[in-house]
């Protein structure tokens, strides 16, 4: 960095200062200029993919598992409308994204006609990412540029969301001061200072509470693992000695192959073994928990404010009090630094899988509940795999996929279709682990064709395409299946026309088979399993048959 410099070179040696080593992207006409600059020899290696929102979901993906920025960059208008949902999927489920869009220049502006790519007004796209974002900016002001970069992106790895910056292509060569604070700076963050008053007291009171408690239980949250808090989270686990849970968007931030870890708390949708062990509790500590309808099996909260202690979004509350500005990593900290009562139960790990049949027949159709069981002997002892389940039944298969210390990613709360192939992308260029995927044929519609790029860029995940022949989520309440319907692919072909490897399976022996075979092969693979059309995963029947139910009574 250098006190005078030109924005373009600024905002790369920023990047580059705090560790940013890939940038996801699509050219275009009206960022080409930045975009071209992010492409010269500086260490960041520029990630493709056919159409902004695989972009999207690739860079959501890669910092979900790195727990890296993820940085984006397309043009304005066709780009980065393109662009809104997987931006609000980021926001909502809280990982930290840097949208960065290029915007037109003062000339074109000065004609006084609209510009295209343009929808309503110029700042039309600002406005919007304002509604999607932590903090949004153009950057246009010579004297401030440096700043105003800073605090965008600050705001992004302190709140952990999403951030905006627009860069008109007329300005990526205007000359900028930077000022000596950023000049000096290391490149490293502190987050949002604790009331240290505060953490010691809501800590002393917590502590006091679990040595009341004969059976607490501990609910792991999302921002446990977005603030990389799961080795404090498995000593403070280990030290009270409870049953963990999870809900459904942070399954997976608590090793599940722990011997403390009991499975996904859903509210009443639970496997009974959860729902009544947390029914018992005098006491729920739960940690980074937000509550959404996905994780509450759609139904009120269960679990009373009286026997509660939720720590989340900067504050704690203890059953009728709040106490406010304790962030959550110094909330767990504070209480690994005290004498912690230890409990003694045990534990044993529930999903909702029925038991496998004692022989398994060569010419049956698979099942739904036998393709997890597969998965997870297959994924139990292969820790240079990740799992990722995309929406739709795969995301309530997902519920009972068993990954261990693993990786495992989901869409959980915002649940967008169309996540899983580009995120499984952008999650082994952040991790180096090889994808295993679970997408539904409706899914795969939407944005599965970014598999075809995962030879360009070295990647080779597994995708078992569940294929029943529509949006088959939805075919239990539907009247008219024909609104479900899509196109029969042949998926596994097209495996093969893309650049990787194709195979079908209709029973579980020739599932088994094709992992096997998949796993020796280097290129990425599609596994076509053919699933028939009114078969759902356990946790899925549930789910459907609770929304029904509350429909009718509403």
């Amino acid at each position: 960095m250098q006190p005078q410099m030109k924005l373009g070179d600024f905002l790369i040696a920023y990047l580059k200062k705090i560790g940013v080593d890939h940038l996801f992207g699509i050219p275009g006409d009206l960022v080409i200029k930045l975009f071209l600059q992010f492409g010269k020899p500086r260490g960041l290696k520029v990630i493709t993919f056919s159409h902004e929102p695989g972009v999207g979901f690739a860079a959501d993906g890669y910092a979900r598992s790195a727990g890296k920025l993820g940085v984006v960059c397309v043009t304005y208008g066709a780009g980065g409308l393109n662009m809104v949902n997987p931006v609000a999927g980021s926001f909502s489920e809280k990982v930290p994204i840097l949208v960065i869009s290029g915007g037109p220049g003062e000339e074109e502006r000065k004609l006084g006609v609209l510009i295209h790519h343009q929808a309503k007004e110029i700042e039309s796209q600002l406005h919007i990412y304002k509604e999607l974002t932590c903090a949004a900016k153009i950057i246009d002001d010579p004297n401030r540029a440096a700043e105003e970069i800073d605090a965008v992106i600050q705001a992004i790895l302190r709140e952990r969301r999403p951030g905006y910056l627009e860069i008109h292509r007329d300005k990526v060569d205007m000359m900028i001061s930077v000022p000596k604070r950023i000049l000096e700076w290391d490149g490293k963050f502190t987050g949002i200072p604790s009331d240290k008053r505060k953490v010691i007291e809501a800590a002393r009171e917590t502590v006091a509470r679990l040595k009341q408690a004969k059976r607490p239980v501990i609910i792991v949250g999302i921002e446990v693992r977005r603030f990389g808090l799961t080795k404090e989270m498995i000593r403070l686990a280990e030290a009270i000695g409870a049953p963990v849970l999870t809900n459904v968007l942070a399954k997976g931030a608590f090793p599940m192959d722990h011997p403390l870890a009991m499975g996904v708390y859903i509210g009443a949708l639970s496997h009974p073994a959860i729902h009544k062990r947390v029914a018992q509790a005098d006491l729920v500590l739960s940690l980074g928990t937000l509550l959404t309808d996905m994780d509450l099996g759609i139904q009120p909260p269960e679990i009373p404010r009286e026997k509660s202690i939720w720590a989340v979004e900067n504050r704690v509350h203890i059953s009728f009090h709040t106490y406010t500005d304790v962030q959550i990593n110094d909330f767990i900290k504070a209480l690994l630094k005290l004498p912690l009562p230890h409990h003694k139960e045990k534990i044993t790990y529930h999903d909702n899988l029925p038991k496998r049949a004692t022989e398994i027949r060569s010419d049956r159709p698979i099942q739904m509940a036998e393709v997890l069981h597969e998965v997870n002997d297959f994924l139990k002892e292969r820790k240079e795999f990740m799992a990722i389940t995309e929406s739709g039944d795969s995301l309530f298969a997902g519920i009972d996929l068993r990954v261990g210390s693993s990786v495992y990613l989901a869409q959980g709360y915002y649940a967008s279709m169309g996540f899983a192939i580009p995120g499984g992308l952008g999650a082994q260029i952040g991790t180096g682990l090889r994808p295993l995927i679970l997408c539904g044929d409706g899914a795969f519609q939407m944005t599965g064709h970014e598999i075809s790029q995962a030879p360009r860029h070295r990647l080779n995940p597994i995708v078992l395409l569940l294929n029943n022949k529509g949006w088959g989520i939805f075919r239990p309440i539907a009247e008219r299946e024909t609104l479900l319907a899509i196109p029969d692919w042949p998926y596994a072909e097209l495996a093969r026309l893309w650049g990787g490897v194709g195979f079908k399976a209709g029973t579980v022996p020739e599932l088994r088979d094709a992992l096997l075979k998949a796993e020796k092969l280097t290129s990425f693979v599609i596994i076509e399993v053919a699933i028939q059309p009114n078969d759902l995963s356990p946790m899925a029947r549930k789910y459907i048959g609770a929304a029904a139910k509350k429909a009718k009574l509403s």
